[in-house]
């Protein structure tokens, strides 16, 4: 449990694919790049967690994550900050002016969703879904350096990054399904509690990325067929957690989830020590 209750869940899942869509498209990635983008996603993460923590009632908290915000506030509060200059020092010093810029907009956009889905329409039943909303900015943030790099090929870059973000839309959506009652007694909005087919289109979701992945390798060409092949892989281990969940229980089938995104580490293991 302890990768997801410390928020480092996401930042693997992210840096992964990260690297993943920078070998897709020939794009050489620095350390400053994965530093930030890592910093970067963990302190969204967990400012979102922490503000959660602070405006729960502590006998309403129904997951470790929220509870272990709420209980160590401020020292998780401190080390925010500590990441926070660690990330802000390495950007500055370590990436290039159009990267930079990128990931202001990035943030802008971080900034945006964390103030809207928390604070202003925390309970507006006709919010954009919070799942489609961290789909795309995770998707965003994968992608933003190797896009940014000069002669990076977007094209190339277009069909690898939206099998991603439907993941992540396909991860974010199942665990709204199964925490459901979560949810509800967090008086948190999410995509099972706004939409009444939701459960449906969540469960079906990561049998038709399969699908769609598996396709997409096997015509696309050479150079699909490494992410089509990974995305194909963690629809399969979302598709079946799913199936399992009523046995192993919500908080495994969560971490697990995540563990299904991280199906980039083979091939990239592959490539570093083959």
């Amino acid at each position: 449990m302890w990768p997801t209750i410390l928020s480092l869940d996401a930042p693997a899942v992210v840096l992964l694919w990260q690297g993943l869509l920078a070998w897709t498209v020939s794009a050489a990635l620095g350390t400053p790049e994965f530093v930030v983008l890592g910093c970067s996603v963990w302190l969204a993460y967990a400012a979102d967690r922490w503000i959660e923590g602070w405006r729960l009632v502590p006998g309403t908290i129904q997951t470790h994550r929220h509870r272990f915000h709420q209980q160590w506030r401020w020292p998780l509060a401190a080390l925010w900050a500590v990441v926070l200059c660690l990330d802000l020092a390495t950007a500055f010093r370590g990436l290039p002016p159009s990267e930079l810029r990128a990931g202001g907009l990035l943030l802008a956009a971080v900034m945006v969703y964390l103030f809207s889905h928390q604070l202003i329409h925390r309970n507006s039943r006709w919010r954009a879904p919070k799942e489609v909303c961290v789909a795309a900015l995770l998707g965003a943030g994968a992608s933003l350096f190797a896009a940014a790099r000069p002669g990076a090929s977007l094209h190339a870059l277009a069909i690898p990054l939206a099998l991603f973000v439907l993941l992540c839309f396909s991860n974010c959506a199942l665990i709204s399904v199964w925490e459901n009652e979560v949810d509800r007694s967090h008086g948190q909005t999410s995509f099972a509690l706004q939409f009444g087919r939701a459960a449906a289109l969540s469960r079906v979701l990561p049998w038709v990325i399969v699908a769609l992945s598996f396709c997409i390798a096997v015509a696309g060409g050479k150079l699909l067929r490494v992410p089509s092949f990974c995305a194909c892989a963690s629809g399969l281990l979302l598709g079946s957690i799913d199936l399992v969940e009523p046995r192993i229980g919500r908080m495994m089938a969560r971490v697990l989830a995540d563990v299904a995104l991280l199906t980039p580490a083979v091939p990239l293991a592959i490539r570093h020590f083959g």
